[in-house]
């Protein structure tokens, strides 16, 4: 009766385990593809699970065969004593290398394709490129990008134009993080002491069917807010795409308040948050100095701390106590503020806007 209940209680686990898989989201699903990268790592995978099976396949039916037809017929029954088949040797010697070999070519292939990444170094007489080129910074728990050819930093929200390459160059500030978009590409880590590269396409008919919105995430365990570490990622025809970089590029300083609150806590933002916080997207400020999010554009986010809703309850609530949304957040709470500070702060943080 014990095995009876562990054997139900391993298929009841099984099963749910078989459930559990179909969950999730399709804009954080790797096997739904939406780039050139993702495609290609798509049919590697394809291709290395089909040899699996298919050698899994043949193993069990050589197994059966043998288990029936070479069963001992008697207790008394001797065995054909066989020393050794040469082309069986063969085969089963030539199959494997001829396996390994349909997959290993198309793998190392598709690798050096994806780490070709020289376009991003080649430059022009002014120093810009021909290419989109993003500087990707993660920091506990937060992301910035920014846009070294365009004098752009923003955070939090990647802005993509679709159907082109991007480079990226990837770096952590603290610990190593990774740098994940799944339906458009692999992972790859963020380190402190090197600068990783590489390239990503967003496809322009799939960034259409998932809202032009596409979620990232750091795929690397970083801290107890790990699995809150996320960015969203706006894929734009190269048309919006150079409308967005024109708006950002006119922002020089932060625009006036356009009510009395706003600018009551535009007041309380400079004696307190400024030395963190960018409000401009200029990326003339020293990076060391950038320790917190830029928020030039913050009243158009969705999200506030990359988590919560953004609304103005949210964000008095995260201005009060990060480190209660996102543990281990190195931003400092601001409980000390009065209601109707953090009202101020609030409507000046909602009023940072770029396009409407």
């Amino acid at each position: 009766m014990k095995r009876l209940a562990k054997w139900r209680l391993m298929s009841l686990l099984t099963a749910l385990a078989f459930i559990l898989s179909g969950c999730g989201e399709p804009y954080l699903s790797a096997l739904r593809p939406a780039g050139e990268v993702a495609e290609k790592q798509y049919w590697l995978m394809k291709l290395s699970t089909g040899i699996m099976v298919f050698v899994i396949l043949v193993v069990v039916v050589i197994f059966i065969i043998v288990l029936f037809r070479f069963r001992r017929k008697s207790d008394d029954e001797i065995p054909k004593q066989v020393e050794g088949n040469h082309m069986m040797e063969i085969i089963w010697t030539v199959i494997p290398i001829f396996l390994l070999l349909i997959l290993a070519v198309p793998t190392v292939t598709a690798t050096f394709d994806l780490a070709d990444v020289s376009p991003m170094d080649k430059k022009n007489k002014d120093g810009t490129r021909d290419v989109l080129v993003v500087n990707v910074r993660a920091s506990l728990y937060w992301w910035e990008f920014e846009y070294p050819d365009q004098k752009i930093v923003t955070s939090q929200e990647l802005v993509v134009p679709t159907d082109e390459k991007v480079y990226f160059n990837l770096k952590g500030s603290d610990v190593k993080h990774s740098f994940w978009i799944p339906p458009v590409g692999g992972k790859m880590d963020t380190n402190t002491d090197t600068i990783n590269k590489m390239w990503l396409v967003f496809d322009s008919k799939k960034a259409e069917e998932a809202g032009n919105v596409f979620y990232g995430k750091c795929a690397e365990l970083c801290g107890p807010s790990h699995a809150l570490m996320d960015f969203k990622v706006k894929a734009v025809s190269r048309a919006d795409f150079d409308k967005w970089v024109k708006d950002m590029q006119a922002v020089k300083d932060p625009a006036k308040p356009a009510t009395a609150d706003a600018q009551a806590g535009q007041e309380i933002f400079n004696n307190s948050c400024i030395g963190c916080h960018a409000v401009t997207p200029a990326n003339t400020t020293p990076e060391a100095a950038r320790q917190g999010p830029n928020l030039t554009n913050f009243g158009e986010r969705d999200y506030v701390g990359g988590i919560l809703k953004n609304d103005e309850k949210n964000l008095k609530n995260w201005i009060k106590e990060p480190d209660k949304y996102k543990p281990g957040s190195t931003m400092p709470g601001f409980g000390h503020l009065s209601e109707e500070q953090l009202d101020q702060v609030a409507a000046y943080l909602m009023g940072l806007k770029v396009q409407e």
